[in-house]
């Protein structure tokens, strides 16, 4: 009778908390309930949670057989856990939700009975601040309206520290070495954590994209300034769900900032491009399937380089690579989540990702000093490319919420068949060649991960090993009077095996927490060439066994100021394409090559970092330092191999020791809901240190980097207003500053974008529409200084887009 009367009692409890709850966030408790003496389950036990100082009434559960609860959706403070049953004394436990974990278990909570006492337990718990955090800032994309109908590239080139370069690369803080993952892990749509293809993966059906400049041990070690995690969109939703959507753009419409050279073809202009995509998601109790899927059309997107050439004989050459591309790409991303429990999922997936493209040039080469044309070079490039990703994943999650295991296991078969046909006419040469390279990459990952919710933080623990080749067939059909190397060979195989462990503790306390982990990772890199090739004489092949620490130390100063302390240790590895020994000829006189015995380079990151939170906004300052050994870039070098005419070759090359220091600030501000204003400003000094060297290709020779010291800076600010009728109207305007680069220095680029959406058909429907680089001032500009030449280089590549789009969401 007496615990009929306490179930009673509680299912009152929990009929009454929905009219005391206040504004609910994603935060969980668990844990159980048992007898002191006999450690028996104390089974059908009330649990009320009270907000403190007040100790009102916030919600409340009831124990299973097994003595076990859950209490879902608490919201961020302090709160008394009572747990009381008939015959025992009632115990108390103070609770601390905080800012690191969503999930927290308060472990086995004995209750003696009446005659004796129990002590008060301190329990305190975590949650992980996702938009908010010093460790990681976050950014819905449909809120960023000026590049909507965009690329995953575009969305980021707005975004508050974050810049990009002319081969899609995005940079953080002044470095290209980002690692880029998928839903948390890394994928070959980006290239396995390398930058790949962001321009060519449409943002319509990513949720956010997250920036970890710190990242702890449970991720890759690989990045030295960070990872950007982008977060596809995924519907929970019971029943058929989903949306289609269409954009459609003109890239190039207003007139380039340099003229093209004489040819009767120059640069596309006017670039027609469409997008469209289906995403699809079926929900039933134990089952879920979705697809996702997306086409990009476009038909005369340009990527227009001029160099300007100054040699010291006195010659002066400017030349054009007018490089137009006819393109379609299609991603496919289906799979089916089995629920087999409330303990258990299995989910099953696969990526298709097929891209083909059709370049077109016309080079010219005027010499300066005669004002005339001194040679002409036609090429055309047939590229497919593309994959094909299974993944396997398996979710148990124990008793205690938050308390989880995950096994995974991913296969993937890549492939790149690229023919170059050329064509050369000259007073030295009339002649044509043919290329092609033909490689097939097969990468194999494994891995665990387990979590584990404590009393006041959590532990993370796994395992990683993943497997990768990639051989490479490269076949020459060489003219008369060829410009192709000789003896090259015809194949190269590549292989990178990597066997990683890590372990991470989060630990809060309420005016302190601690987040410390410990990666350790083994590597093997081998790199074998033809016999034929007579430039490296040896294949290369090493192994490394590195540590990877990281330490954030953060200061609760009050309620709405945080102050954080970083320390992390990263490597950037060398991939097949900076290794590939296979010259690219679409410009003859500047010749692009890799290096197969480059070696990875390896960055320390100290950083301290400031939050201070108001009702209506927040500001963010961080200064940061990073000590990089063995820098990779590529050198600038004359090769006077060929008499005929001046080659100057771009080869990756390791440079010593570089340091990059600098601040950070972001600043928001929300205007009574009618418009939201935010701005970032990043200054930052890169030091590249005096280095001399030597290159092995076409033949050996010295180099030299001179030492280097330079700052630069970046702005944006970003304004959105809430019209009447659902309309949202931002602008955005970003500025580079000039920065040194190694042998150089490049030039300031600006760039002002607008973006307007309309909802309509009770929040179903959308329209955007959106303007990006109106005024065509973002292209890349560089000067270039050699003992043997100064260059002037310049990309006008499409930044200027006008795009249109509707979604539809069902």
């Amino acid at each position: 009778m007496m615990m009929w009367k306490q179930i009673l009692s509680t299912i009152l409890l929990l009929a009454l908390s929905p009219f005391c709850l206040k504004a609910q966030e994603n935060n969980t408790v668990s844990g159980q309930i048992s007898d002191a003496a006999t450690q028996e389950p104390l089974a059908y036990s009330s649990v009320s949670v009270l907000s403190l100082p007040d100790s009102t009434l916030v919600t409340g559960v009831i124990t299973d057989a097994k003595g076990l609860f859950a209490i879902e959706g608490l919201q961020k403070g302090k709160f008394t856990l009572h747990i009381s049953f008939v015959g025992y004394q009632s115990q108390t436990v103070a609770l601390l939700v905080g800012d690191l974990n969503t999930f927290f278990d308060v472990g086995n909570i004995t209750l003696q009975p009446l005659t004796s006492q129990l002590d008060e337990v301190v329990v305190e718990a975590q949650k992980e601040m996702i938009s908010s955090g010093l460790d990681q800032k976050s950014f819905k994309v449909d809120a960023l309206l000026s590049q909507s109908g965009g690329s995953v590239l575009d969305v980021m080139k707005t975004m508050p520290g974050v810049t990009v370069d002319q081969e899609g690369k995005v940079i953080l803080r002044g470095s290209d070495k980002v690692a880029v993952l998928i839903d948390g892990k890394q994928s070959s749509l980006t290239g396995f954590g390398n930058q790949k293809a962001l321009d060519n993966i449409p943002a319509a059906n990513i949720d956010r994209i997250e920036i970890i400049n710190n990242p702890s041990a449970k991720y890759d070690a690989s990045g030295m300034a960070g990872i950007i995690n982008i977060i596809y969109k995924k519907e929970k939703e019971s029943g058929l769900s989903g949306d289609a959507g269409l954009s459609l753009g003109l890239g190039a419409f207003s007139s380039p900032p340099r003229a093209d050279l004489p040819t009767s073809l120059g640069s596309y202009k006017h670039n027609p491009k469409a997008i469209p995509s289906l995403n699809l998601n079926y929900r039933r109790p134990k089952l879920n399937y979705f697809l996702q899927s997306q086409v990009i059309l476009q038909e005369n997107l340009p990527n227009n380089e001029f160099t300007i050439r100054h040699y010291a004989d006195g010659s002066h050459t400017i030349s054009q690579v007018p490089e137009n591309r006819r393109q379609v790409h299609y991603i496919l991303n289906g799979g089916i989540d089995w629920m087999i429990d409330d303990q258990n999922t299995f989910t099953f997936s696969a990526i298709y990702d097929f891209e083909s493209h059709t370049d077109t040039a016309q080079v010219v080469y005027l010499d300066q000093n005669a004002e005339r044309r001194y040679r002409f070079y036609a090429w055309n490039e047939e590229e497919v490319t593309g994959y094909i990703n299974l993944s396997a994943q398996y979710e148990h999650k124990f008793k205690a919420a938050g308390h989880t295991l995950e096994a995974s296991l991913q296969y993937t078969r890549g492939w790149e068949d690229e023919t170059y046909s050329l064509n050369d006419s000259s007073a030295v040469r009339q002649g044509k060649d043919k290329t092609n390279i033909l490689a097939i990459e097969h990468t194999t990952t494994t891995g665990l991960d387990y979590i584990k919710p404590l009393r006041s933080g959590r532990l993370e623990a796994g395992t990683k090993i993943r497997i990768r080749r990639l051989p490479v067939t490269y076949t020459i059909t060489p003219g008369e009077n060829s410009i192709m190397y000789p003896e090259l060979g015809d194949w190269s195989r590549w292989g990178e095996d990597l066997y990683a462990a890590y372990l991470n503790y989060v630990w809060e306390q309420p005016q302190y927490d601690l987040e410390g982990g410990l990666r350790a990772e083994q590597t093997d890199v081998f790199y074998r060439l033809d016999p034929a090739n007579t430039y490296y004489l040896t294949n290369d092949a090493y192994d490394y066994f590195r540590l990877f620490p990281n330490i954030r130390f953060t200061y609760k100063i009050d309620e709405n100021n945080r102050l954080s302390a970083f320390y992390n240790r990263r490597v950037d590895r060398t991939g097949e394409p900076e290794l590939r020994v296979f010259p690219k000829f679409d410009d003859p006189e500047l010749l692009k090559v890799g290096n197969p015995y480059l070696r990875p380079q390896f960055t320390q990151t100290l950083e301290l970092a400031y939050k201070y939170l108001w009702p209506s906004g927040s500001v963010f300052l961080a200064g940061f330092h990073r000590i990089i050994e063995d820098p990779f870039m590529r050198i600038f070098a004359i090769d006077s191999s060929n008499t005929q005419y001046n080659i100057i070759n771009r080869v990756y090359q390791n440079t010593g020791r570089a340091t990059n220091t600098g601040i950070e600030l972001i600043i928001t501000q929300d205007l009574e809901g009618v418009a939201k204003l935010s701005g970032s400003f990043n200054w930052y000094n890169n030091h590249i240190e005096a280095y001399t060297g030597t290159l092995l290709f076409p033949y050996e020779r010295p180099f030299q980097i001179g030492e280097s010291d330079d700052a630069t800076w970046d702005f944006k600010i970003n304004g959105l207003l809430n019209l009447t009728h659902n309309i949202q109207v931002q602008l955005t305007g970003i500025y580079y500053a000039p920065k040194n680069i190694p042998q150089g220095k490049q030039l300031s680029r600006s760039s002002v974008d607008l973006g307007v959406k309309k909802g309509f058909m009770q929040g179903k429907g959308e329209l955007t529409f959106s303007i990006s680089d109106m005024f065509y001032q973002f292209g890349i500009r560089q000067d270039i200084r050699e003992e043997a030449f100064t260059a002037r280089y310049e990309n006008n590549y499409e930044t200027q887009v006008l795009r249109a789009g509707f979604k539809y969401k069902f």
